[in-house]
């Protein structure tokens, strides 16, 4: 069995071709037979694994296992308590409530840059927030910030259950 956790960079497909020449896997994991156990969305960065394994990538990536999926959110606006218990609560999106996510608010982490940067605007303050979920909806981190009046700018997956990137640089990957 292989394990492969990877720092996918921004602009990165979550599959090893694309029709269209855009950057994918292929580009930076050159390891025949694995698989991306779940996805995450080209404009998001951060932790994706990758297995030969059918079992192991289902209980990643199946949402009824609700493996934990903590991210590292920029958010526009500033992140008062109302907003955070709101999101603890769990938030209706269009298809239905999410469950109640672990969510507290951070110091700017020590990451590396992207590709193109992210757009500052000098009147609209930004902050961090460190978001736990346990479900896998399309673009949940996103419409969840949304919802709360919390425009995600920068989206990092740092931890997915036992695995997280600890100092892994962006675009590189190990054996996990």
């Amino acid at each position: 069995m292989r394990l492969i956790v990877f720092n996918k960079p921004f602009g990165v497909l979550s599959q090893f071709s694309d029709g269209a020449g855009r950057a994918t896997l292929a580009d930076y994991i050159a390891v025949p037979g694995v698989y991306p156990a779940g996805r995450l969305d080209r404009d998001s960065e951060g932790l994706l694994l990758l297995t030969d394994d059918g079992r192991l990538q289902a209980r990643i990536a199946d949402p009824r296992f609700k493996l934990p999926k903590t991210y590292w959110v920029q958010v526009e606006g500033v992140a008062h308590d109302d907003a955070l218990d709101r999101l603890r609560r769990g938030v209706v999106l269009a298809e239905g409530p999410t469950l109640p996510a672990d969510v507290a608010t951070m110091a700017p982490p020590a990451l590396w840059p992207r590709d193109p940067p992210v757009r500052v605007r000098k009147t609209v303050p930004d902050c961090w927030i460190t978001l736990t979920i346990r479900e896998g909806r399309n673009r949940q981190v996103r419409r969840m910030t949304a919802a709360v009046g919390l425009p995600t700018l920068r989206l990092v997956r740092w931890r997915i259950g036992e695995w997280s990137l600890d100092d892994l640089p962006s675009g590189a990957w190990c054996e996990g």
